[in-house]
């Protein structure tokens, strides 16, 4: 019987982290929105050259990539939900299972975090009013912040393919991309002794 309340409790632990991480990533999305200017103007340097806060909106999924229709924003967000429904069915057979405890945190990781950019595709298009169509339900725009200058120059000749041009590498993302990919890094990289 302790076993099983034992099991219980480990499971609203993680369901605890989850809900963290979305509460996080909304609040922190919510400041921004009300209180930094989009775009270049309303940047904020931590680390200058490095690391500023940079208020975009991203319509699609990771890297800006969206779907070439009228309403591929609105596929991305029920594929996000499928994605979601997914991970938690798999979470909760781990549970069930004797599956190791850093598994369990990578993958309450990333349902928190694929949650918290759910919310912004299914509510911010009519709560916040930037979605980039008539279409606000299920057509929000997910709201990014943390802009890292990780490479930014012209790239010599004799480097194939990209030589002669102009490359930059600048990820901007959110505290729900953050806690995403910290997630997957546990599940592939951190073993259970």
């Amino acid at each position: 019987m302790f076993k099983k309340m034992s099991k219980k409790n480990n499971i609203f632990k993680y369901l605890a982290i989850s809900f963290f991480i979305i509460i996080l990533d909304q609040v922190v999305k919510i400041y921004i929105y009300f209180n930094v200017e989009a775009g270049s103007l309303g940047e904020i340097q931590i680390i200058e050259n490095l690391f500023t806060i940079h208020y975009i909106t991203n319509p699609g999924i990771a890297f800006g990539v969206e779907l070439p229709c009228k309403y591929g924003n609105f596929f991305i967000t029920f594929l996000r939900i499928i994605i979601i429904s997914i991970i938690i069915y798999n979470f909760l057979n781990l549970k069930n299972k004797k599956s190791n405890n850093k598994k369990l945190l990578g993958l309450s990781f990333i349902i928190g975090g694929a949650i918290g950019n759910t919310i912004d595709n299914i509510f911010y298009g009519f709560f916040l009013k930037n979605s980039h169509s008539n279409f606000t339900w299920f057509n929000g725009q997910v709201i990014d912040m943390f802009y890292i200058n990780i490479y930014e120059g012209f790239i010599p000749k004799y480097i194939p393919i990209i030589g002669n041009s102009y490359f930059s590498i600048f990820p901007i993302f959110n505290m729900a991309d953050l806690f995403i990919t910290i997630g997957v890094f546990i599940i592939i990289y951190i073993k259970e002794k």
